[in-house]
C-alpha cells in the first residue's frame, strides 16, 4: 500500500461518521432534501470502500475480489434510485460529493507534505471518479430492467381476455400491433381458451389505429393458433378504411369470419352457438 492509499485509509479510518456527516451536509446544501435512506447508503460506501482499500485492492480499477463489497453497495444504490425514479445524474452527484470530505481530512493530514498531498487528492479522484461511473453504468441498466418489466405489464394490461359469453371469449385490441404483443395475446388466449373450455373468440381491432401486411400476419397466426386448439375465431372492428387498405395490400382473409363491429361480432357468435336473443314485448 503506498503513501497516498496509506493516508486515505486513514482518513476513512478514523472518524467514518463524521466523513458522512459532511458529505450529507454537503449535498444537502445543493440538493436540498434528501433520501431517507442516504446516510445508511453514504455509510455503507465509506465502509466499503476502506474495506477495499485495506486488502490492497488496486485502486485504478474496481474489478477484483476486493471490490466485491463495494461493487454490490452501488449496484443496489443504483437499483433503489431506478425505482425511486431518480436521474442517472443525480445519483452520480451522490457519489462524487463524497470528494469534498475527504479532500478536507486528506488536506489536514498532508499538509507538511505538498508532493504526497497532490499524489493522493489525484489518487481519491480518480478513484471517486470510478465509483461514480460504475453506479452511471449499473443505474442504466437498473432503468432499463424497470423498463421492460413495466412493458411487460403494460401488455398484459393492454390486452385483457373477457368472456362476453359462456363460451365466447373476447380480446379487444387497442394501440400498434407488434410481434411482442401479438406473442402476448396469442398465449393469453390459447390459455384462457384452455382454461374456460371456450369455442369461440372474437378479436376486437376497433382500437387499432392502422392495419398494414405485418399486423394482418400476426393477426392470422393467431387464429391459426386459435384455430389448432379446436375454437374458431372472429375479427370484429373492420372500418371501411381498413377494409380498403387490406383489399390494396391483397391479404387474404377468406375463411376468417369479419364483422363491422363487436356486437355484430357477439350476434354471430351467439347464433353460431345455438343462442337466440329476443327482445321482450
Amino acid at each position: 500500500m503506498n503513501q497516498q492509499i496509506a493516508a486515505l485509509v486513514r482518513v476513512l479510518r478514523d472518524d467514518p461518521t463524521a466523513v458522512v456527516e459532511d458529505w450529507l451536509r454537503a449535498l444537502q446544501a445543493t440538493q436540498g432534501v434528501l433520501h431517507a435512506s442516504a446516510k445508511a447508503e453514504a455509510a455503507a460506501i465509506v465502509d466499503d470502500l476502506r474495506a477495499g482499500l485495506e486488502t490492497g485492492a488496486d485502486a485504478e480499477s474496481l474489478q477484483g475480489a476486493g471490490w466485491q463489497r463495494l461493487r454490490s453497495t452501488l449496484e443496489q444504490l443504483s437499483a433503489s434510485r431506478a425505482a425511486k425514479g431518480d436521474s442517472a445524474g443525480s445519483t452520480s452527484v451522490f457519489v462524487l460529493a463524497l470528494k469534498k470530505p475527504l479532500f478536507d481530512r486528506l488536506q489536514l493530514a498532508l499538509a507538511q507534505d505538498p508532493a504526497a498531498l497532490g499524489g493522493a487528492l489525484w489518487a481519491l479522484s480518480a478513484l471517486v471518479d470510478r465509483l461514480a461511473q460504475h453506479t452511471a453504468d449499473t443505474f442504466q441498466q437498473s432503468r432499463e430492467e424497470v423498463i421492460r418489466r413495466q412493458q411487460e405489464d403494460l401488455l398484459e394490461l393492454s390486452t385483457p381476455v373477457v368472456k362476453l359469453w359462456d363460451g365466447v371469449l373476447a380480446v379487444p385490441m387497442i394501440g400498434t400491433l407488434d410481434s411482442n404483443r401479438t406473442q402476448v395475446v396469442m398465449e393469453t388466449l390459447l390459455q384462457t381458451v384452455v382454461d374456460t373450455g371456450s369455442s369461440l373468440a372474437i378479436i376486437d381491432i376497433t382500437g387499432v389505429p392502422t392495419v398494414d401486411t405485418l399486423v394482418a400476419r400476426h393477426l392470422l397466426k393467431t387464429v391459426t393458433a386459435i384455430r389448432l386448439m379446436g375454437a374458431d375465431c372472429i375479427i370484429s372492428g373492420i372500418r371501411p378504411q381498413i377494409a380498403q387498405t387490406i383489399v390494396h395490400l391483397g391479404i387474404d382473409l377468406q375463411g376468417i369470419v369479419t364483422k363491422a363491429t363487436l356486437a355484430d361480432a357477439l350476434a354471430q357468435a351467439l347464433k353460431t352457438s345455438g343462442w337466440r336473443i329476443s327482445r321482450e314485448a
